[in-house]
């Protein structure tokens, strides 16, 4: 199988433990995809009830019963991350899958951090998707499995960096920013608003403003969300808190 999960024992018995029916939201702005999931799903536990692209259709998808499984398009990485925010607040019980042809470890860790319980590919064929939703909604952590020695890795890597809190050395472009913008950039990884970093701080929220230009322009990122997926697969974990203010 193309994915992994956290608790390999309780695969074997998915299938027993499913509840007949699972009711299935699609959040997709591509009709094209909506419609290849839903010809996938046909004749499985995921009953699709629904297709949103944004929240006033999701509402309406929802108006009868709270969704079991909301599946993410993940092609859009910004729109992804900030639709599986809205989706873990709205609906705090339900799970949420997402679906891309290019999950990276970056957008991957981010994922995790803003509420999805797992990841699959769309190049997976149709069995090992649906075997994988159904992990998911078991409560197991899927994610695509030639991630995993890449998550170890780093693992591996900040446990040797912590101590020494410093910075990998290895992109460039770490090298051009200051220990001010390398304390904002952890900050964007927190997902914190500018009001919020000014606030922990203790600087003007125009001054932040300043610093995240000047990040996005050092690194090359074209906004918030690009720039804290590049800093959670360059900047070890700690580096936000290490610099003094």
């Amino acid at each position: 199988m193309s994915q992994v999960v956290a608790q390999l024992a309780k695969g074997d018995h998915a299938a027993a433990c499913l509840q007949p029916t699972a009711r299935t939201v699609l959040f997709c702005k591509n009709s094209l995809v909506s419609i290849g999931l839903k010809h996938i799903l046909a004749d499985t536990t995921f009953v699709v009830s629904g297709v949103a692209s944004d929240p006033p259709s999701l509402q309406h998808c929802c108006s009868v019963a709270a969704p079991d499984l909301f599946i993410v398009d993940g092609s859009d990485a910004s729109s992804a991350l900030e639709t599986i925010s809205y989706l873990k607040a709205e609906f705090p019980q339900a799970r949420v899958a997402v679906i891309g042809e290019g999950l990276d470890l970056a957008f991957v860790r981010l994922g995790c951090e803003a509420g999805a319980d797992g990841f699959c590919l769309s190049t997976s064929g149709r069995e090992v998707l649906i075997g994988s939703l159904e992990l998911i909604l078991l409560g197991e952590a899927v994610v695509p499995s030639a991630l995993v020695p890449a998550m170890f890795k780093g693992v591996s890597r900040r446990i040797h960096s912590e101590p020494q809190l410093g910075l990998d050395r290895s992109d460039p472009r770490i090298g051009r920013l200051s220990s001010r913008e390398t304390e904002i950039l952890g900050c964007l990884t927190e997902g914190a608003s500018n009001k919020v970093i000014a606030r922990k701080l203790d600087v003007a929220e125009a001054t932040v403003k300043v610093h995240v230009k000047a990040i996005l322009r050092k690194i090359g990122a074209a906004n918030r969300t690009q720039a804290a997926m590049w800093a959670t697969g360059n900047l070890p974990t700690g580096v936000a808190a290490s610099h003094p203010h």
